[in-house]
């Protein structure tokens, strides 16, 4: 073998962190093939202006290693998600210059965030504050926070400690509110399904407790309709052979919640993520997830 195996990546400072992390990983895997890694750009990518939501939420940066949280739930025909490997933090950061934390906020401060998860979330606890949609990469979003005089910006923790920027976080989120997105801190490596000789060396980075976690969210997340415009989070954990998992479904305003929790064997991740769906649809979301003006 002396073709080198490549690895699709964008160029931000994050999606460039994670692909060389991964390539770090994968060289005594593969040696002595080389690794080599191929900038890829994305719609995501080359429109900066629109909101996520506008570009159809899902799938807009996925042509390349990426974080897990925005890779679709419906399958691409000819790829697999192949492996996951340890995952990393799973939170959600408070960052500001001007208050020491989110419940220090003063009525109608204004906060960034490009996530429609997070802007549900925070409308739901706080339905005073005043949200500015945030585009740009990490250090693009942390720059506009001093340039537009903004109260706060809420970022995925993970992307702040690979970056060094750990810092930066003045509070942590508390998960029992502000419920994760699905794979968050989570990177997915895919590979072509007939790829059975790279599948083989990718395979090797697979994590399993990481795996059947989020497998689980994800069985949860295609269940509810996976790529649905609705704001979704979820966290999980995995002890003594069980998997618990608990999910939100939120209308875009906050005004409307349903929470949901279930346990199951480690052995039956799909299953314990569609039942916990189920539970969801019977508390409520159903009627959330069905189409609206912003989905």
């Amino acid at each position: 073998m002396t073709s080198s195996l490549r690895l699709g990546t964008r160029g931000s400072p994050l999606a460039l962190w994670q692909a060389n992390h991964i390539a770090d990983r994968l060289r005594p895997v593969v040696a002595p093939q080389a690794v080599e890694l191929i900038l890829i750009e994305t719609h995501g990518d080359r429109d900066q202006a629109s909101a996520l939501s506008a570009m159809g939420g899902f799938g807009v940066f996925t042509k390349a290693i990426h974080s897990l949280k925005d890779l679709p739930t419906i399958p691409t025909d000819g790829l697999e998600l192949t492996a996951v490997p340890p995952r990393g933090p799973t939170g959600d950061a408070f960052i500001s210059r001007k208050h020491r934390g989110f419940d220090d906020l003063p009525d109608g401060a204004l906060v960034g965030t490009s996530s429609l998860r997070r802007r549900a979330q925070v409308l739901n606890r706080r339905p005073d504050l005043k949200l500015l949609d945030l585009r740009g990469n990490v250090d693009t979003r942390l720059r506009k926070l001093d340039e537009q005089q903004l109260d706060a910006i809420i970022l995925a923790e993970a992307g702040l400690v690979r970056l060094g920027l750990a810092e930066r976080i003045t509070e942590l989120l508390d998960p029992s509110w502000m419920l994760p997105a699905v794979g968050q801190g989570a990177i997915g490596l895919e590979c072509r399904t007939a790829d059975e000789n790279t599948k083989h060396f990718v395979e090797a980075l697979r994590d399993p407790d990481t795996f059947t976690r989020v497998m689980a969210e994800r069985a949860m997340l295609y269940t509810l309709g996976g790529g649905c415009l609705v704001p979704i989070g979820a966290t999980s954990k995995v002890a003594d052979g069980l998997l618990t998992v608990r999910g939100a479904v939120l209308s875009p305003d906050g005004r409307r919640r349903v929470v949901a929790t279930h346990t199951g064997p480690v052995s039956s991740p799909l299953a314990v993520g569609q039942e916990l769906a189920a539970m969801l649809l019977a508390e409520g979301a159903a009627e959330l997830l069905q189409p609206g003006p912003s989905g």
